[in-house]
């Protein structure tokens, strides 16, 4: 899975960690139908409270998951050994509702009968405040003294920018953090930089210049990719101004002042197409970046045909494709560089990639379930150190045994010398992290790898301390913009939405020139007014102020 949502998604940071391109796995079939056709709970299978509230592992507990994408298909709980663990230590069963891969129908489907599952796992924003309005969730506030972990890890400022208008908190984040994490940026081949000479690779007249060296002298291979949809193109927006994430071109807006603009009138967007346009008719980039799929982008980069890699999260084929290439060739493999800028802006203040305290998704629980306190108990305990030690690197005595005075694990030789068996029983337990802690993962994982001879160190983790992690921004202030889909505005976003994709794809590979590409903006400014992009930027500026009003009277 990947921390982080981009349409390519995009990302967990930190072991994804992200992970999460997320690709689900298939579970059984049997389990499927058993959460749809099941009847309904008892007290006795959810589980009892004490009178010291509900405690994992003194009473069975069982509740029904659906995750709302058309791509998840939940594994089966405890066909692996730390959900195995979990159901046998903890008392725990998890039941999957399938999604069927039409995850709008299904949840459509489930709120006109009114059997909705006991948790669901989705996206932020219009769809959950439209579940808590109809009075489908439970609220959470009662329960976060009780059971501490959430409170104590996410911390009061991102509880809040959660609540609901009613002052409440229905929403369980996913990968929330107070910390950065993320892995937007640039990854180069090191063997072709080296042979080349080791250039200038700091601004984008350095690139230019270096991806014209690579088609002269390597015809085989792709000067710069930008991978599936050309996504890779939006993070190099941030080279041509301080402190401008990726975040922005997804807003289709742009902060000025205290207001949020057009994204097709801003000098700095027009800049990087004009850029990216000139290299595209230079054949200096992928020219099939909008019709490749992901596979064919993680098959030049594991084979080393790619220059330089431009990505929301070139972390994961990169550390693939490093261990691949450097095992043939020890000169061969990958680096990442620090973010390229424009001539005459500060390096410390360009940002590729962006985080937010908020994370990814979040899960909800609704009024469907017989004990939501339990569940919350169990969500608590998921999110807290031995909940995410066991989903993350199994049960205790094979990959860490004990904990440190922080209750980081303290990593076996197996860590390392299994390393084969202990990525897969990582990547068997990602579509289970559901509530995880990026703080608590992060640090524990920074400790370990701290104390490794260099040759010994995780490429992935090594450039991410080096790298990624200082180079992204908070963007925290700019969640939960958009509007509900069946809204004024809403209908307005999707078109604007349609306008910005045709125009993007226009002006980068069909363009002839830079007053072309200026041309090809305009006309998409002219067509999203007519649509009424001013009101809908009217709404994001008011959820924007906000949010910052939010996060100010947290602190």
């Amino acid at each position: 899975m990947k921390r982080g949502k981009q349409g390519f998604l995009s990302a967990l940071s930190v072991t994804l960690v992200i992970v999460m391109a997320l690709m689900g796995c298939t579970n059984s079939g049997n389990s499927t139908k058993e959460a749809e056709n099941k009847e309904p709970s008892t007290p006795q299978n959810q589980g009892e409270k004490t009178s010291d509230g509900f405690v994992l592992g003194e009473q069975p507990l069982e509740f029904s998951f659906y995750g709302h994408y058309d791509w998840y298909t939940m594994p089966e709980w405890g066909a692996d050994l730390a959900t195995q663990w979990i159901k046998e230590n903890k008392s725990v069963n998890v039941v999957p509702v399938s999604s069927g891969g039409a995850a709008k129908n299904k949840m459509s489907t489930m709120i006109v009968s009114g059997e909705l599952p006991d948790v669901i796992w989705m996206e932020r924003g219009a769809e959950v405040e439209k579940l808590r309005s109809e009075g489908m969730l439970v609220p959470f506030d009662d329960y976060l003294d009780q059971y501490p972990n959430l409170k104590k890890w996410a911390g009061e400022s991102t509880l809040d920018m959660l609540r609901s208008p009613d002052g409440k908190l229905y929403q369980f984040p996913n990968w929330y953090t107070t910390q950065p994490n993320g892995n937007a940026g640039y990854l180069v081949n090191k063997k072709i930089y080296n042979e080349l000479g080791s250039p200038s690779l700091e601004t984008t007249e350095d690139l230019y210049a270096y991806l014209k060296q690579v088609k002269q002298n390597y015809p085989d291979v792709v000067p710069l990719e930008v991978g599936q949809a050309a996504a890779g193109v939006d993070i190099m927006v941030s080279a041509f101004a301080e402190n401008r994430p990726y975040t922005f071109n997804s807003m289709m807006a742009v902060p000025q002042g205290d207001q949020l603009v057009s994204l097709f009138t801003d000098p700095v967007y027009r800049e990087l197409m004009q850029y990216v346009s000139r290299m595209y008719r230079e054949k200096l980039m992928t020219q099939d970046a909008f019709t490749q799929k992901l596979e064919q982008v993680e098959q030049k980069i594991i084979t080393g045909k790619v220059a330089v890699y431009a990505a929301s999260s070139p972390t994961e084929f990169g550390s693939k494709g490093n261990n691949i290439l450097s095992a043939e060739d020890p000169d061969a493999g990958y680096i990442m560089i620090w973010p390229v800028h424009k001539e005459g802006l500060d390096a410390n203040q360009i940002f590729p990639g962006d985080y937010k305290q908020l994370g990814w998704n979040v899960s909800v629980i609704t009024k469907s379930a017989k004990d939501p306190e339990a569940i919350f108990a169990f969500l608590d305990w998921f999110t807290g150190p031995e909940g995410q030690r066991t989903i993350m690197w199994g049960p205790e005595g094979l990959y860490w045994d004990g904990t440190d005075e922080d209750e980081a694990p303290l990593f076996t030789d197996k860590f390392t010398s299994e390393a084969k068996a202990r990525d897969e029983l990582m990547g068997a337990t990602v579509n289970f992290q559901w509530n995880g802690n990026t703080v608590y993962v992060d640090q524990s994982k920074m400790k370990f790898e701290s104390t490794l001879p260099a040759e010994k160190r995780n490429w992935e983790t090594y450039w991410q301390s080096e790298v990624t992690w200082k180079t992204q921004m908070n963007t925290t202030e700019y969640v939960n913009l958009d509007p509900a889909g069946d809204s004024e505005e809403g209908i307005i976003a999707q078109r604007v939405f349609e306008i910005y994709e045709q125009t993007r794809a226009k002006a980068i590979s069909m363009a002839t020139s830079d007053e072309e590409v200026l041309a090809i903006l305009d006309k998409a400014e002219a067509d999203a007014q007519q649509a009424g992009y001013d009101k809908l930027l009217k709404y994001k500026t008011a959820k924007w102020q906000e949010n910052i009003e939010k996060l100010q009277a947290s602190k």
